[in-house]
This record gives structure tokens, sequence and C-alpha cells, in this order.
């Protein structure tokens, strides 16, 4: 009896396990169709606003416009997804915008330009006239989401001979007149082509005409100008072409943009950006000239043929406005401090770490503290420079970081600085030069030690944007100075004197003289360690540490990875 009970309870017990068994899959039956459902909504919302771009300009109240200053009008020539010598990286556009978007600037279109000049209609206190050149595709699938975060109208130039599609790097008519459905984007040209004439290399030998992509691989071209900024000539410089031969030339240009863009787009873009920029009314050959402005009025509206300056303000002409090209090289501080230079706005400079921010003091210019770097930009041809706060740095002393601005440019670590003594050491990498400087109280500033590093052949100009990393190592000790770089030693036991007593650590930028173009320059710090040095030169405490570490340099390892990965398979595929 007992043994048929126990049976019976099994039986049972098991049934009601298995129902138990049942529930237990059916609940995790319905997360998962739950999860599935979401996941696929999820998806179905970023392909159908992919493939409909179902986000729409949302247009500004222009009775709030009130401003008769003027504007500022940005180009950039383009945007690639981690940066490259000519373009733009996307996190730093995003962060420029953001800047700009921060400090309240409104885009405005190109109506509002002219009806700013033609009519008096007042524009936004402060006015941001946005482009892009060339008409690439990168530009676009980048910078979209961008104007629709911020609500920026922008401009994206094109060349009229691309508009045959043979070159996937440019979008399409079809692809140009879409952009512009949602009110995001207005269309503008920079001509017909890009064709270089008159070109001498860096030898001074003559190469004669090149269009932009056999231009590319002449390097470091010592002088050139555009297809209709001149007389075609010959190595000695005289032209090879009469006043009707230069004029049919240049209006064959004019004539065939017209005809293409009309063809293709069903009209001429009103908004002209001419190449070369600064050219055109500005001491150019008179005849050629006359070319181009019987052409330029009869086409466009508008004419934005200088570059420099950003500003364009009440005085200015429709015919000769003017943009400010940023650098793909520059910190979104550079961007802020040369439109405070242009505008005479005040502009708020962005931090970044302000943990890591908070240990230095800020002298002069701006900082931007990002992870385990430090971007010190200075002010328009003035220092920047930041002096380390709270921290024992009078005894020995070994520093340690990799310089990482560009080649022109002044980069200096102050390994004693005595603002009471007026006394310093100073290391400055300046254009590719090594320099030691030293200021005794009361005396004079001496240049102790020069280095020039290996580097371009002689009479050959450092481009401004040239990019390179130097690891340098600088200790005092016993009052003498040793100078490391790369891993090879410059310097051993240079006596310093008073200069060496005591001070504390500062780090400075400043633009250089060779750089003609820009008086604002980014000094880059990676890594920068202070340790103190033991009796037997070795290195001991770390007195101040910049670096990652712990899960925030795993992090940046993983994220580094996979940029390089997708970078690659991009580039390849």
């Amino acid at each position: 009896m007992a043994a048929a009970w126990l049976n019976y309870a099994r039986e049972e017990y098991g049934k009601v396990d298995q129902t138990f068994d049942y529930r237990k899959k059916n609940a995790r039956k319905r997360v998962r169709t739950v999860l599935q459902v979401l996941i696929l909504l999820i998806l179905g919302y970023l392909v159908i606003h992919a493939v409909f771009d179902i986000k729409t300009y949302r247009e500004p109240d222009k009775a709030q416009w009130t401003s008769d200053r003027g504007f500022i009008a940005l180009s950039y020539f383009g945007v690639s997804r981690s940066g490259s010598s000519t373009l733009i990286a996307k996190p730093r556009l995003e962060q420029h915008l953001q800047a700009l978007y921060d400090h309240g600037y409104t885009t405005i279109a190109q109506k509002d330009i002219l009806d700013y000049y033609n009519n008096g209609k007042p524009l936004p206190e402060r006015g941001l006239f946005l482009s892009f050149g060339d008409g690439r595709n990168d530009s676009s699938l980048f910078a979209q989401p961008m104007m629709e975060s911020f609500n920026f109208k922008s401009t994206m130039f094109s060349y009229a001979n691309k508009m045959d599609g043979k070159d996937s790097k440019f979008l399409k008519p079809k692809e140009l007149l879409k952009m512009t459905r949602k009110g995001y984007w207005e269309l503008g040209s920079n001509g017909y082509r890009l064709t270089y004439i008159n070109i001498y290399d860096e030898d001074g030998r003559f190469v004669g005409m090149r269009d932009e992509g056999d231009f590319a691989e002449i390097d470091w071209a010592r002088d050139y100008t555009h297809y209709l900024m001149d007389f075609l000539r010959d190595a000695d410089g005289i032209p090879i072409e009469d006043r009707t031969e230069m004029d049919e030339r240049l209006t064959h240009d004019y004539e065939a943009m017209e005809s293409i863009y009309t063809n293709t787009l069903g009209d001429v873009p009103r908004t002209y950006m001419i190449m070369h920029a600064n050219t055109l009314y500005n001491g150019m050959n008179s005849l050629v000239e006359e070319v181009n402005t019987r052409h330029i009025p009869r086409l466009f509206d508008m004419h934005f043929n200088r570059e420099g300056d950003a500003l364009n303000g009440p005085d200015g002409q429709l015919q000769d406005l003017t943009r400010l090209q940023p650098a793909p090289y520059w910190y979104t501080n550079h961007l802020l401090m040369k439109l405070g230079l242009d505008t005479g706005d005040e502009m708020h400079f962005i931090i970044g770490d302000t943990d890591r921010a908070a240990e230095w003091e800020l002298l002069g210019g701006a900082a931007e503290y990002i992870g385990s770097r430090i971007a010190l930009t200075s002010t328009p041809g003035g220092t920047g420079r930041i002096h380390l706060k709270d921290k024992d740095t009078t005894g020995d002393l070994l520093l340690k970081t990799r310089l990482s601005g560009n080649v022109v440019g002044h980069q200096s670590v102050y390994l004693r600085y005595d603002r009471t003594r007026a006394a310093y050491v100073q290391l400055t990498l300046a254009d590719n030069v090594l320099l030691v400087t030293a200021k005794k109280p009361g005396e004079e500033a001496q240049t102790l030690w020069t280095h020039e590093f290996p580097g371009l052949e002689k009479n050959r100009a450092y481009p401004p944007g040239m990019q390179q990393q130097r690891q340098l190592e600088a200790s005092i000790q016993d009052g003498k100075l040793a100078v490391s770089m790369d891993g090879s030693v410059l310097i051993e036991g240079l006596e310093l004197g008073e200069a060496a007593d005591r001070g504390s650590v500062m780090l400075e930028a400043e633009a250089s003289p060779l750089n003609k173009k820009d008086t604002i320059y980014d000094a880059v710090f990676d890594n920068l360690q202070l340790l103190s040095l033991q009796a037997d030169g070795t290195p001991g405490a770390h007195v101040y540490d910049n670096r990652r570490s712990g899960l925030e340099q795993a992090l940046h390892v993983i994220r580094s990875t996979v940029n390089r990965t997708v970078d690659w398979a991009i580039e390849t595929f």
C-alpha cells in the first residue's frame, strides 16, 4: 500500500514539475519574443530613418532677428571618419559644431544673405553660413546627422565636371537634389573643374598644367595658380596664349559649367566659391580679371572670393565675400580663438576633463584635457600657458612626454619656472629644432643649446599642417640638464646655474612666424609624467602622471582597436 502511494505521489509531482517547466519555458519564450520585437522596431526605425530621411529642417523664427553686424562663414573642405591631412575627422567636426551651437550661432540660408545686403533685412545676432566643398559623398554621409542634431542648414559646393557620376567619391546630381528636399542643404558651385597651371615643383622645374588628381603627385609645388587666374605661361613666365585665346579658354569653362548644371540640376546654383581664393580683385592680371568679372555676376548672385577671415560685416560685397576654412588639425579651442579674433566676441573655451584641468593653472590661451592628452592653444600672436599647481617640483626631477603638435609651431616645457625671480629653464621644439634656453635672476635669457632634427631638404618649407610625434625625456639633477629625444641621448650634464635652483613646471604653446596664414597654434602633450630623481639618478615616485590607467586605459585600447579595424575595412573594401 505504501509503495502504491509513493508511486502515485511521484507521478503527480512529476506532472506538477513538468507543468512548472512548461511555464518557465513559456515565460522565457515570451521574454525572447518581446525582446525580438523591440530589436526589430529599433532596427526598423533606423532603416526607415536612413532610407527615407524622415527628419525635416525647422525654419528659425526670423521675426526675432535684429542684428546688423553681419555673419561668419565657415567652409570645411571635407569630412571623413577618422580624418586626414585634408579632411576633418567626424568627431572633431561634431565638437566644432557643438561649440558653435553652444555659443548661440544660428545657421543662415543663401537667401538670408541676399536679403541682408540687397534689402537691409536683419540677421540673427550670431549668424553662421556653413558649407562643405567639392560635393564629396563622405561629407554628406558624416555631416547629415549633425545637421539634424543641431538643426543646422549648410551649403554643399560641387564641381560641374564631377556631375557625370564616374567618380564614386562625389555626389551625383540626383543625390544632390535629394539632399535639398528636407531643408538641411542648399547647393553651391566651386566652378567647372579644379585644375592648376604654371606649376613649378620644389626644385624650380617647370611642370605646366595638371588636373587635381595629377597635381597631388607633385610634391611640394613651389609655385602655381588656378586655371581661371592667369594666362598660360612657359617656363620663363611668358604667356603662350594671346588675349583672345585666354578669353575663349576661360569662357569655355564658365559656359560648360552653366550647361552641365542646367542639364543635371535644372539651374546653376546661385552661390560661387572660386578656386583660387584671394586672387581675384587682388592684383591679378587685369585682362584675366575682366573675363572672370564678366561671367561670375552673370551666373551667381553671390561669390565667396576670399578666404582667411570669417566675418562678413555690413559693408561687405556680395561678389567679394570671405570665409574661414578650418584646418582638419584645429582643435575646437583653435576655432573659437580664431572666431574671437575675427568677430571681437567673447568665447567660452572647452575644457574637457575637469578633474585633470583642476591640477593646472591657466595663464594664457586655452587648454583642453582629453584623456592622457593636453591640447594647449595659444592666443593669436601670443602664447598659451598652463602652470602645474600644488606639486613639489623643486627637487631633482625627470619629465617624460610625447610632443604631438604640428612641426610648424613652438611647443615648450619649462622644467623650472620661477615667476618671483624671473628665472626659468625652457626646452622648446620649434619648427623641428630643439632649443634649451635658461634665464638666471636679473640676467637676459640665453640659448644654451640647439639641435635641428633631420627633416625636409634645405630650401623646402614645412607645410603648416605637417604632423609629427617626438618622445621627450628631460631631467634636472644637481643643477645639470640631461635630454633624450626619441630614445637618443642629446644632452648630458649641461650646467644651468641659478636658473635651475627652484621653480615649477609650465607648458607653453606659440605660433611660428613660418606660418604666415595662422597666428594660433595647438601644442599637444601626451602621457605627461613627472618623477622625482633619487641620488643615484634612478627615477623615484611619481609627482604627476597624466597617463590613462586601469579601466580607462582598457576602454581606450578597445575603442582604438575597433576604430582601426573599421578604418581598415572602409579603405580595403
